[in-house]
């Protein structure tokens, strides 16, 4: 953007998260060739971590049912992306965390984390670097030259392409997460590498028929439900026809890949620019290029309104409209829904992997009960009320910390900081109800999430899209 060069399918760029799946191969090959098993538990390699490391299994970490806690939304949440930190330094901060979001198989909740630690598994194993295991694996092999594991952005990478993070006002800027990138998102590609890439899907010469099926087959959890994720693939569906998929994100930029098996059709689109959505442009070429697909979900139903919150599971939906659109908000996550044939409120196609229903109970614009059904666990949440003309008392002002991910919240008259090992964040607050505020990061990016005080206000419970109920204590 800042010289008149127009992006090219052989342009480096940042493909986020679709870099799980090339992590996830490289640990199949290894079993395949008996270094490794998919079903082991995983303490024997990660001493590190404290939490049921004796029942969860590679399997559940490539899947994201090991119910950890996901160390990556930790540090962004309470730390920011201000200082660098390296892999093992995300990795010592497991040594300190004993509790977890859920146990291993019962709900699925994407999880960074859980591939840091694929990737200690696999230099581990290998006594190498994940790049060279990458490298000699799977790119050089099928002729991927311009794929490669690149860690740190700040870093000089011939043929990459900046980031560009949009500021509020609307203006770029070069901002970069300040953490390592490994196995859940560290690598750079091209269009072209990528084509390539799902061409070879078809008939892979690299990984056997087994680990393939194993690798596009989605896991099930205890309640019977198929999560429709397999190891760092996304088994769906968009307007009738079946789709295979990953995307990706990171600060400045976000790719997304997709097959559609029936047309024998391949579709990469990767954006170096924080207001641009690859997913979106996907769809949109899937429109062009596809004949007889159904039609997507339409309502004109009236708006629903409201915040709810779970007495059991302390968890949070708000429900609002924005642009005439219904959106919703769930553990501080906000995104745009659609009511389907039955009336339930269901997330955007792009959102359709998460499986995640609302159903309301009473009238349509204001409900006073509502069940969130995800991946088929199911949780009752009732309307709450607040003024919003009102605060409670600077009572809950104070420092609140949490020794097991190192980090304090420090409420004050402005808002709120968090602290953590790498940097800090502030955040706004906006009360929800009483003992419930939310914290809104003053960034671009969607740091924050729920909190809840105690009646004492001796401590409050932090929850967000991927941690559940991380307690901090008043100091």
């Amino acid at each position: 953007m800042e010289m008149p060069l127009v992006l090219s399918p052989n342009v480096r760029m940042r493909i986020g998260s679709i870099s799980k799946h090339f992590t996830s191969l490289a640990y199949l090959l290894l079993c395949e060739r008996g270094q490794a098993r998919a079903t082991e538990p995983i303490q024997r390699y990660l001493p590190e971590v404290r939490s049921n490391a004796n029942t969860i299994t590679p399997l559940h970490l490539m899947g994201h049912i090991s119910g950890l806690r996901d160390i990556f939304d930790v540090v962004w949440n309470f730390s920011g992306t201000g200082r660098a930190s390296s892999s093992a330094d995300l990795l010592r901060l497991y040594r300190r965390i004993e509790d977890i979001n859920a146990s291993p198989s019962i709900e699925w909740r994407y999880n960074n984390g859980a591939y840091l630690l694929l990737t200690t598994l696999i230099e581990r194993t290998t006594d190498r670097s994940l790049e060279e295991v990458l490298r000699e694996s799977l790119c050089e092999p099928l002729g991927l030259y311009d794929t490669l594991l690149r860690r740190y952005d700040n870093d000089f990478l011939p043929n990459c392409a900046t980031l560009h993070m949009t500021t509020h006002s609307g203006e770029f800027s070069k901002s970069y997460l300040g953490v390592a990138l490994a196995g859940e998102g560290g690598l750079v590609s091209t269009v072209d590498d990528l084509l390539r890439w799902l061409r070879h899907m078809n008939s892979p010469t690299v990984g056997n028929g087994t680990t393939w099926k194993l690798m596009k087959t989605p896991l099930v959890l205890k309640n019977g439900t198929s999560t429709g994720y397999g190891l760092g693939l996304i088994t769906g569906e968009y307007r009738g026809v079946e789709t295979l998929s990953h995307g990706g994100s990171v600060m400045g930029g976000n790719a997304h890949m997709l097959k559609v098996p029936c047309v024998d059709l391949d579709i990469v689109v990767i954006a170096n620019r924080h207001d641009i959505v690859s997913a979106d442009l996907v769809e949109r070429v899937m429109d062009a290029c596809i004949e007889g697909l159904t039609p997507l979900c339409e309502s004109d139903c009236p708006l629903s309104e409201g915040t709810f919150h779970s007495p059991a599971t302390g968890r949070l939906v708000q429900l609002f409209g924005k642009g005439g659109k219904q959106f919703a908000s769930v553990d501080g996550w906000d995104f745009q829904v659609v009511r389907n044939n039955n009336g339930e409120l269901i997330p955007i196609s792009r959102l359709s992997f998460l499986k995640l229903t609302i159903n309301l109970t009473g009238p349509v614009e204001r409900p006073h009960t509502l069940h969130l059904v995800e991946f088929g666990n199911r949780d009752e949440l009732l309307a709450v009320s607040c003024n919003p003309g009102t605060k409670e008392p600077d009572e809950f002002a104070g420092c609140y910390r949490s020794s097991a991910v190192d980090a304090e919240l420090t409420f004050h008259a402005d808002g709120l900081r968090a602290s953590g090992p790498f940097g800090s964040v502030d955040y706004d607050l906006e009360h929800l109800a009483e003992n419930i505020w939310r914290a809104k990061s003053r960034t671009p990016m969607p740091w924050g999430g729920i909190l809840t005080f105690d009646s004492r206000k001796s401590s409050v419970l932090f929850f967000s899209p991927r941690t559940r109920a991380l307690p901090f204590h008043r100091l």
